[in-house]
């Protein structure tokens, strides 16, 4: 039987089956070591604020609990409420043998080059867990974070929410104000147990030129809900992100959210898989996206496969200067009984809507960004209020560089 390495050494070549490739060559695996931090304010003002921008609260006063990897080093991480556990990977993968029923159990490590990579090159990542019967109702937060320039990060996270306990966390990636360029390759395998509540934000705050390959797997037992809230509204060079999740008990609702903006030169390649695998499972994809300049692909595909599933689909896309949007949904019944339905458009912002609004007096530059605001306003239900103020301020921000 081969091992998972003898997989991913066989796999070091082998393509992503979407997007553009690249080559992992161009990237240094070796980076300066960077210590431990007891306080998070000791960190350089320079770093704090872009941390800050990636949806990190420095102070900690509002989350549960902190992971931050600079480059291949944890360089602060813990929890701060009981039944939450905050631990680096390689420290769990050497000290608790309970690791080895997670890690790389949804996960291919064959599935192409960048899982390959990260099998085989791994530095570091997070385990986030909720135990049984906790509501962990303040968000507990994870920042990866480059520092050196041309720097290939690798990183493996798992994330539990054990049966009837409640987990939110929101994930901020984020580059130095000096790096240019850089690849980022992140592993995410998410289990939501019986009856349990997870939702995961995620917000990019990337330089020009960097590389994202994310690969994220999860699964949802009887009675689970997943909420999945991704958002990369910085200029970027390249992502690609298509996380697949299994609904395999019964009731089990995963809602995926996300808010992209393409600014030129960006190529992003971002969306989701759901399959509803049991009785009265339900699923959401929802997709906003604006380029200025920029190509964006926004994917969607929802697999029905027992009776008595429901699943929707909308990917709305919003052309402002240029670029190219293209929509794909997919959906696919594989028996009777399934309820599948999707909408898709893409547009510009339309001059009567302009007209409107300069008529009750705003001008015109203002009534473009209250129409593109309204746009990537999206409702989420079930999130947490810090963790929609969150993600209301990222589209502020970029909303307002934007315009």
């Amino acid at each position: 039987m081969r091992s998972l390495d003898d997989k991913a050494r066989e796999a070091k070549g082998k393509k992503a089956a979407i997007g553009p490739d690249i080559d992992l060559d161009a990237y240094s695996l070796e980076s300066p070591a960077h210590g431990e931090l007891k306080d998070l304010q000791v960190l350089p003002a320079a770093d704090r604020e872009k941390m800050a921008l990636a949806g990190l609260d420095i102070s900690e006063g509002e989350r549960a609990g902190t992971y931050i990897q600079k480059d291949a080093f944890p360089i602060h991480s813990g929890s701060h409420q009981d039944g939450l556990e905050i631990i680096p990977i390689k420290k769990a993968l050497a000290e608790m043998d309970w690791i080895q029923e997670y890690y790389w159990k949804l996960a291919s490590v064959d599935a192409d080059k960048y899982t390959a990579r990260a099998r085989l090159d791994l530095q570091n990542g997070y385990v986030i867990r909720a135990l049984p019967g906790k509501k962990i109702t303040l968000p507990a937060q994870a920042c990866l974070y480059l520092e050196k320039e041309g720097f290939n990060q690798n990183v493996h996270n798992i994330i539990i929410a054990e049966e009837d306990s409640e987990l939110h966390i929101i994930s901020g990636c984020a580059s130095a104000s000096h790096v240019t360029r850089g690849l980022h390759v992140g592993i995410t395998e998410y289990y939501v147990k019986k009856n349990a509540t997870l939702s995961f934000s995620m917000i990019h705050h990337w330089a020009e030129d960097v590389v994202v390959r994310p690969r994220s797997v999860g699964i949802v037992e009887k009675g689970g809900l997943f909420l999945s809230n991704y958002i990369s509204m910085k200029p970027v060079k390249s992502v690609q992100s298509y996380p697949t999740i299994y609904l395999v008990g019964k009731g089990a609702v995963a809602r995926s959210y996300s808010l992209l903006v393409g600014s030129p030169g960006s190529e992003l390649d971002v969306g989701g898989r759901i399959y509803l695998k049991a009785k009265d499972t339900r699923a959401e994809i929802i997709s906003r996206a604006i380029t200025n300049g920029g190509n964006i692909i926004s994917r969607g595909d929802i697999v029905g496969e027992v009776p008595g599933v429901r699943g929707h689909l909308e990917c709305h896309g919003l052309i402002l200067n240029g670029g190219v949007m293209h929509a794909i949904p997919e959906l696919k019944g594989m028996v009777d009984g399934v309820e599948l339905s999707h909408e898709a458009a893409v547009g510009k912002i339309a001059q009567e809507e302009i007209l409107y609004l300069m008529s009750r007096g705003m001008t015109e530059e203002k009534a473009a960004a209250t129409i593109v605001r309204g746009f990537l306003s999206v409702d989420i239900p079930g999130l947490p209020a810090p963790l929609q103020a969150e993600i209301d301020r990222a589209v502020d921000l970029s909303q307002k560089e934007m315009m």
